[in-house]
């Protein structure tokens, strides 16, 4: 039962550094030294953290 929690709470984190980073201008994203085209990446470096 942890793993499937803990896959779920991995889950939403993922979703909600997708959104937030999808929701930024290109500028912001620069700023952050990531492109539109590395968000999903980010997102799954970030749960991996």
């Amino acid at each position: 039962m942890k793993n499937v929690a803990r896959s779920f709470n991995n889950w939403r984190k993922y979703r909600q550094t997708v959104t937030e980073l999808g929701r930024m201008s290109s500028r912001e994203l620069q700023d952050l030294g990531i492109n539109r085209a590395d968000i999903y990446s980010a997102a799954r470096q970030s749960v991996a953290r």
